[in-house]
């Protein structure tokens, strides 16, 4: 048994884990609760280690947003702008091919493309741009829209989800994102994103598309006005559909970044809070593959460290990011390859580059650990000595 779980409070929750048995809302709220981050980590790593191994994944991709205007004015939000804001902007087919193709030089896999919900660009404008970029290289795989954009464009082309989602399909669309589940509580909902899609549309518009054979990734946004039960019960809604569809690829978790915004946060979501949250994901969605540390919100430090404590995944090389940066967030703009394999190796773990569905490209080879990383007994760094630089 791990020594941090042994003599803690959280043992018969990690009995429980180790047995197999599904945590209930009321254990996961228990775990959030308890401020023994290390006993929570080691379960979590637990459950990690049985699902991936030592692996740990990456993906080579970039991101495009077309465009930054939208209809909606949720509260949190600090990417949406109107069309008299002097750094509102929107791009061309054309410009988005450009962006595409100059990324591909640099060997991408995935474009990643979300926007707001634009006033005025016709649907044939998002199938248009869908067709261009699998024209210019068919094996990019094009990971696109939030659930309210789909309900947008379903708006636009005033035809039911199910048909606008075959017909994106159609024109290339491989995934959807998992942008815009926020918190599912309603009334957190209306607090930082009235007006937006409701948890249920939410839901179904993900519901749908697995049942077209898609899949998809899911958020959630922590760190604002929920309570820790808000985190539960939306954590619980995500794990119900994935017992009905198993169309999730992935968790990932989104610390809420307090800048530039309208919702009144004393503190956002401190190192501890990030890592709790994190674990607590992949201890309790027991039916989803991969929970992912998303550096751009993290910081590339703790999301290392957040590879100890229940992810497997550090997202991508991004290339161009907007919505969080606009937030406030100070990780740099993108990330190498190399930068990458690096921080991935430096945690212990097996490198990876992954596909959209999380299926690896290659595993790359361990290395000889460098002087470094090693005390003067021969030992690898520790989690502590990660947790000390994070």
């Amino acid at each position: 048994m791990n020594f941090f779980v042994q003599r803690s409070e959280l043992r018969d929750l990690y009995d429980k884990v180790v047995a197999g048995e599904r945590i209930t809302d009321a254990d996961a709220l228990r775990l959030f609760e308890s401020r023994d981050l290390n006993a929570i980590g080691a379960i979590a790593d637990f459950v990690r280690q049985r699902k991936v191994g030592n692996h740990a994944s990456y993906i080579i991709n970039r991101y495009i947003n077309y465009s930054n205007y939208c209809i909606l004015s949720c509260q949190f939000c600090s990417f949406a702008r109107k069309k008299r804001d002097a750094d509102g902007f929107e791009f061309t087919v054309d410009q988005i091919v450009e962006k595409a193709r100059q990324a591909l030089s640099i060997g991408i896999t995935e474009l990643h493309i979300v926007g707001g919900l634009h006033p005025s660009l016709p649907f044939s404008y998002y199938l248009d741009m869908l067709r261009s970029l699998k024209k210019l290289d068919a094996r990019l795989q094009l990971k696109c829209f939030t659930a309210i954009e789909i309900l947008h464009l379903a708006w636009l082309a005033k035809k039911p989800v199910v048909q606008t989602l075959i017909e994106l399909k159609e024109a290339g669309l491989d995934s959807l994102t998992g942008g815009g589940a926020e918190i599912f509580r309603k009334e957190v909902r209306s607090a930082i994103a009235k007006g937006k899609e409701s948890a249920a549309e939410y839901l179904d518009v993900h519901r749908q598309w697995h049942k077209l054979g898609g899949r998809s990734t899911c958020t959630m946004l922590y760190g604002h006005v929920e309570s820790l039960a808000d985190r539960v019960d939306h954590l619980s809604q995500l794990r119900a559909l994935q017992d009905e569809t198993h169309g999730f690829t992935a968790l990932i978790p989104l610390a809420f970044q307090p800048e530039d915004n309208d919702i009144p946060v004393r503190t956002p979501p401190t190192g501890f809070d990030s890592l709790r949250t994190l674990a607590i994901s992949r201890i309790y969605l027991d039916n989803f593959p991969h929970i992912t540390a998303y550096w751009v919100g993290l910081g590339m430090k703790l999301a290392q460290v957040a590879l100890s404590y229940g992810a497997d995944d550090i997202h991508g090389t991004i290339i161009e990011e907007h919505i969080f940066h606009m937030a406030g967030a100070t990780s740099p703009q993108l990330q190498t390859e190399t930068d990458m394999v690096k921080a991935i190796r430096e945690t212990g773990r097996t490198p990876v580059q992954r596909n959209t569905f999380y299926e690896p490209i290659k595993i790359l080879p361990d290395l000889a650990p460098s002087p470094a990383d090693a005390d003067t007994s021969g030992h690898s760094k520790t989690l502590e000595d990660n947790l000390a630089t994070a």
